[in-house]
């Protein structure tokens, strides 16, 4: 007997043709598994109908979308029997390039097909699920003023365009940074707090290996101050994440921690994977090995870089007991 998998479909994502895309995909999987295809829409949200095929007895979620629409069935899968399957369509994709994914869709229908998987993390932002990441400050401003009519005409250029528009207005923060074991305040023009974050998600990448199975979230602390610091601290961001090696500049900094609970001064706009969800104070947990994920990607062996904070404008580190 074929095993029971639903698809979540997103028809809207991407700038691709939804119905060639679904009609590829069906009949790629439709070969190995008994395949019901739910279309999400402004009142069926993606979350909602992955709850629906679990109530059915789904061995096997898929989700087909942007960033958003897999975030939110990851979020509904975890936890359960069932393992999540991924065929990216969006703007950016970074869930499928942190995982190492393919990108075009007979490939991510393949890795589906060979039904490999592995337990990676999960986390939970103020009660919201979270598989990417979190953020406050630059990275959130950029992500919530790329339009969608931009995102579908120019892609991931629309959030670089946006990015440079906010830093024009780029201004630090006080920022408190409350984990189990410190309690550490600095100045700062962006947090991110990842759980999974590719190599452009140059925010994230302070320690430079964000691990999707390591039981921690990986916080980066990112100060600028002024238009060409904040340029040349992304390019080494980039640059260094490419390599995977640490970020190296004294205006960057990074920690790992289970879990954290960040207040800033004044309030920040929230972000939590790609969307806008209000603001400060956000309190972020890691829920390790929550999610079963098709994957085809080798294990991650190395560790990445614990802490590095000093040189971060304002700093102060007290140690818990």
């Amino acid at each position: 007997m074929k095993r029971r998998a639903w698809l979540i479909f997103n028809p809207v994502a991407g700038r691709g043709n939804g119905e060639t895309d679904l009609s590829l995909i069906e009949q790629a999987l439709q070969e190995k598994f008994d395949l019901h295809v739910l279309l999400t829409s402004p009142e069926q949200k993606a979350d909602a109908l992955a709850r629906e095929a679990l109530a059915c007895g789904a061995e096997i979620v898929i989700a087909s979308g942007g960033d958003g629409t897999l975030s939110a069935v990851a979020g509904a899968v975890a936890g359960s029997h069932a393992a999540l399957g991924i065929v990216p369509r969006g703007t950016a994709n970074s869930v499928a390039l942190a995982l190492q994914l393919p990108q075009d869709l007979p490939a991510a229908c393949r890795v589906i097909l060979q039904e490999r998987t592995r337990r990676i993390d999960m986390a939970r932002c103020n009660g919201q699920p979270m598989i990417l990441q979190a953020g406050i400050g630059y990275g959130a401003r950029t992500i919530g003023t790329a339009s969608r009519e931009s995102k579908n005409a120019l892609g991931v250029l629309a959030y670089i365009l946006s990015g440079l528009q906010q830093l024009q207005d780029l201004e630090q923060f006080s920022v408190t940074l409350d984990t189990e074991e410190q309690l550490i305040t600095c100045k700062a023009v962006a947090v991110t707090v990842a759980n999974l974050a590719p190599p452009t998600s140059v925010l994230a990448q302070g320690p430079a290996q964000v691990r999707p199975d390591d039981g921690e979230l990986d916080i980066t602390i990112v100060a600028a101050s002024g238009l060409v610091e904040a340029v040349t601290t992304g390019y080494h961001l980039l640059w260094t994440a490419l390599r995977d090696q640490p970020a190296q500049r004294e205006n960057v900094g990074f920690l790992r921690a289970r879990k954290v609970r960040i207040v800033a001064e004044p309030v920040q706009e929230s972000m939590v994977d790609g969307e806008l969800v209000g603001t400060t104070p956000m309190e972020i947990e890691c829920l390790a090995g929550a999610l079963n994920v098709l994957i085809d990607a080798p294990e991650d062996v190395e560790q990445p870089a614990e802490q590095k904070l000093e040189g971060l404008p304002g700093l102060q580190v007290e140690l818990k007991e």
